[in-house]
């Protein structure tokens, strides 16, 4: 079903036009790669664990005897070619939808997939109609509305089951699954899920390796929020030293992009931390957010993360991390 190979994918065509491969660099692991349904590809990982990517955010998947976790569920667009892939990974039934974030390319195929699927409730292991969908319940609360108001999410695809705590554990599949929330990063319900056997962890929207982040400071986030929810992730994947080059130790699966390791994950809290810092210097001298957007505090970086405009873009971020430092200076 997948080809074997000792690289990890980035997006550049072959000659097929079945297949899309480019290096991200001889990790030394097997990384297959394959294109299932028009628009899709789909990464293994570990022979349990795949990445779908093209249907949205990248949406991850573990699978194995106790049926398959799904971690975000893309934009919905595509909802019916993911199932098509999901069911071709495997025969057992999804039991959970793990959202990392509310916005709705990670969200907007919930209802379709959880329809699709059978939740478990842990003390019976009874079955019960379709998957459970599984967040931090900021997300509930961004994703619905009070009564008599116009919800963003139809209520089929509102989280199900909800976690206030820093940390939502769970053990599916012989393996140890950490859900930890990010307060205040990309917005206030971004969630991180940690794999601890299969060593991947998935971020969300904490990092697009195409774009510069999104502070939604409207929805709760914020530059201090994200750059310690990036220090997190530095010291919770494992590089592998001292065997360079043999195995990428811990795999991140970002919101959108290229598979990472340890070290992209350095390289892109260094890219956040630099910025903020040049902005918050020159909000210090008085400098206007025009201004500062004139003196182009990202140079250097625009080219990897900031073409074209609008969210992710180079003058989005700067202005995010703008109004996010104005409110931490006024204390709210």
């Amino acid at each position: 079903m997948f080809s074997r190979l000792r690289v990890f994918a980035r997006r550049a065509k072959v000659a097929s036009g079945i297949v899309r491969l480019g290096c991200l660099g001889l990790l030394g692991m097997g990384g297959g790669f394959a294109a299932y349904a028009e628009g899709l590809d789909v990464h293994e990982l570990r022979a349990n664990f795949h990445v779908i990517a093209g249907a949205g955010a990248n949406i991850s998947i573990q699978s194995g005897t106790d049926g398959l976790i799904l971690v975000d569920s893309g934009s919905g667009a595509l909802t019916q070619e993911v199932l098509a892939v999901v069911r071709k990974l495997s025969s057992r039934p999804i039991r959970f939808v793990i959202n990392t974030t509310a916005d709705v390319e990670h969200a907007g195929g919930n209802a379709g997939i959880a329809a699709a699927g059978e939740s478990l409730t842990p003390a019976d292991r009874s079955l019960s109609s379709g998957a459970t969908i599984l967040a931090h319940e900021n997300v509930l609360n961004r994703m619905s509305a009070p009564s008599g108001k116009q919800a963003p999410f139809p209520a089929a695809a509102w989280p199900t089951e909800t976690f206030f705590t820093p940390q939502k554990n769970m053990f599916l599949n012989h393996e140890g699954i950490q859900i930890l929330h990010q307060p205040a990063a990309h917005s206030d319900g971004d969630s991180i899920v940690f794999f601890r056997r299969s060593d991947i962890i998935a971020v969300g929207d904490l990092i697009d390796t195409e774009h510069f982040p999104v502070i939604a400071v409207d929805r709760g986030g914020s530059i201090q929020g994200e750059i310690e929810a990036l220090n997190r992730l530095v010291q919770m994947a494992i590089p592998s030293t001292p065997l360079l080059g043999q195995d990428p130790g811990t795999l991140i699966v970002p919101g959108h992009g290229r598979i990472m390791d340890q070290a992209d994950v350095v390289n892109y809290r260094d890219m956040v931390t630099v910025v903020r810092d040049v902005v918050q210097d020159l909000m210090t001298k008085g400098r206007s957010l025009e201004q500062i957007q004139q003196a182009e505090p990202t140079k250097g970086f625009t080219t990897r993360y900031g073409k074209g405009s609008g969210p992710g873009s180079a003058s989005a971020f700067v202005e995010g991390i703008y109004n996010s430092l104005q409110k931490q200076n006024r204390g709210q």
